[in-house]
């Protein structure tokens, strides 16, 4: 099974996550900027920390075979702060021109203030500006419906490429919502908040997988960077082929990412089991 893992906050995870994701067939991890845990004060601390996720955690990938691409972006958590965020929009573009940054996030809403809304948009405007990608947070647990439907509101208004935008974070009560609109939805699977990959299975099978993108976060709070393999296994238990798998959790992300020509890695299409690579598969009669 080759796995890429298109939302993955390496900077809080181990080498041993690492190692035991490129044993598990994951090929490529995509890392949005993310709230470090508390407010930041500093324009340069975030400029500090996109340098961190684009030039350093790359290596760190590479060590156990595993590409790594990046997103920058001021996390809706801190978009509070209009004057900071606005400093550190006014350099994110710099970032662009690096070998693996995709585009502009997680930018979104955390409890959908006028504050927040105002830096989502400038967030959106930059990426459609430069032509990049867009990953947008929706807020969690009770917020999520009405925090959903306002990100929707607000793109409505603008001049943007829905192709280009994938809102995350989607549940049973909102991914319709954002896949009628015409953009890529994400379920993220969490332990304890979000999705399990049960449920995720139960969407896949109600909407099909077209637009549907699956991730584990795995960020510092409790999570789990193999709750994605845990999905394929529930996925294919309810009798699924290794095409609709590999669909779903390596051919979805690289066809969304790949429209940042950086991403270069392309879907898979295998006929029949004779037509794998030899090392998949051995990888699969063991």
């Amino acid at each position: 099974m080759y796995i890429i893992q298109p939302h993955y906050h390496a900077i809080a995870r181990t080498a041993q996550d690492y190692e035991r994701m490129a044993m598990s067939g994951v090929v490529a991890v995509a890392e949005p900027a993310f709230w470090a845990g508390f407010d930041r004060k500093y324009p340069e601390t975030f400029l500090d920390y996109f340098r961190q996720i684009s030039e350093f955690e790359p290596t760190r990938a590479a060590d156990y075979g595993i590409r790594h691409f990046s997103w920058v972006a001021v996390n809706p958590k801190e978009a509070e702060n209009l004057t900071l965020a606005r400093e550190v929009l006014s350099q994110m573009a710099e970032f662009f021109d690096n070998p693996g940054v995709l585009g502009v996030g997680e930018t979104g809403l955390h409890k959908s203030t006028s504050n927040e809304i105002a830096i989502l948009q400038e967030h959106v405007d930059l990426a459609m500006k430069h032509g990049q990608l867009v990953l947008i947070h929706t807020p969690h647990l009770d917020d999520k419906l009405k925090g959903t439907l306002k990100v929707l509101d607000v793109l409505r208004e603008m001049d943007v490429d829905r192709d280009r935008i994938w809102i995350d974070h989607v549940e049973e009560h909102t991914v319709k919502a954002v896949l009628d609109e015409g953009y890529w939805a994400g379920m993220t699977i969490y332990p304890l908040t979000k999705m399990t990959p049960e449920r995720t299975a139960d969407i896949l099978e109600i909407y099909g997988h077209e637009r549907l993108l699956v991730n584990s976060s795995a960020d510092w709070g409790p999570s789990d960077p193999f709750t994605l393999q845990a999905c394929i296994l529930e996925y294919k238990r309810r009798g699924h082929s290794e095409q609709e798998c590999l669909e779903v959790f390596h051919n979805n992300p690289a066809r969304f990412l790949g429209q940042n020509p950086k991403f270069d890695i392309k879907p898979i299409r295998f006929e029949s089991f004779d037509e794998l690579p030899a090392k998949a598969a051995v990888a699969s009669s063991t």
